[in-house]
């Protein structure tokens, strides 16, 4: 009897440890079924982010090296900063990129903020003008591509043909060289002076030396120069006056005094006139510049100034010189 007790304790015991043992094997196979699907589940968890990251990659919007996107132009208000915002902006976007037109009322600051880093371009200026500021003021721009030409016009409130001008009538030109030099050539272009006489070559020749210059100006013109910006406002103290383009827009002279005369050009006189896109130089090729220069010089924008414009601006889509 006392056998068989034992001999039934030994047998429930190894029954137990039996058990035991198959649950232990049971739970060990459960675990690493599970480690198993989750391994694998990571893995495709991190296959669907690579391939979206590529995706995403493939359809990003255009950067630079260092993820900035937004370009900043300087630009006086008419057309260049209308040509930027109303058209260039547009384009731009299509590529990913994002315009911030900087607007300026004269010549200068922009020009000095593009050399301090505060601009990527500007779009303003003439290769004379600019040229002019590198070595006047020590500057270091370049132009990257040619976009437009506003033709300079002769404008005045009194008078509604040059015929109509009389001998010693004061004529207000821009007072910075290059364009005071241009409004000189547009004069003699439409016969008012048969000569710029010494300007521009002789140093101590001024306006003044060219109103008192009988064999260059025969009607004793009084050649007035004023700050570019203003001449239009000063057109009603002035008998006439030669402006630029952008200043005549602006102040709405071809709607209210249409010009008695405006600039014409050849292939030399083009490329003079030409506004180009500057940027400081050693970013010539960068990928903004090169975003500016593709969108500038796209059909849309043509489209855009010829039907704008109407011949106060005309497209001059050449290559920096």
């Amino acid at each position: 009897m006392k056998k068989r007790f034992l001999t039934s304790i030994v047998l429930a015991g190894v029954l137990a440890f039996g058990a035991l043992t198959g649950c232990g094997s049971s739970a060990e196979s459960e675990a690493a079924q599970a480690e198993e699907t989750q391994a694998e589940e990571t893995q495709a968890q991190e296959t669907q982010e690579a391939e979206a990251t590529e995706q995403a990659s493939d359809e990003a919007p255009a950067q630079t090296e260092d993820g900035d996107k937004t370009i900043r132009v300087g630009a006086t208000p008419v057309p260049h900063a209308e040509i930027l915002d109303n058209i260039v902006k547009e384009v731009l976007a299509e590529d990913g990129w994002t315009l911030e037109t900087v607007v300026f009322s004269d010549y200068v600051l922009p020009n000095t903020s593009l050399e301090a880093d505060e601009l990527d371009a500007n779009y303003f200026q003439t290769l004379g003008y600019m040229n002019q500021q590198n070595t006047d003021a020590g500057l270091h721009l370049a132009a990257v591509a040619g976009v437009h030409i506003e033709p300079m016009g002769i404008y005045s409130q009194k008078y509604t043909s040059l015929e109509e001008l009389p001998d010693g009538a004061s004529i207000g030109i821009p007072n910075d060289p290059d364009n005071g030099e241009r409004a000189l050539d547009l004069l003699v272009q439409k016969g008012l002076l048969a000569s710029k006489g010494g300007f521009g070559t002789d140093d101590s020749y001024t306006e003044d030396s060219l109103t008192n210059d009988a064999e260059a100006n025969p009607h004793g013109y009084v050649i007035t120069p004023l700050e570019a910006a203003s001449l239009p406002l000063s057109l009603p103290d002035l008998d006439a006056a030669a402006i630029n383009g952008n200043y005549a827009l602006e102040a709405d002279l071809p709607s209210t005094y249409p010009a008695l005369d405006i600039e014409e050009f050849d292939d030399e006189t083009t490329v003079k006139r030409t506004n180009f896109l500057v940027v400081k130089q050693g970013n010539e090729t960068s990928e903004k510049t090169q975003a500016l220069i593709k969108a500038l010089q796209s059909d849309k924008v043509q489209a855009y100034i010829d039907e704008t414009y109407k011949g106060a601006v005309i497209t001059s889509f050449i290559d920096a010189q």
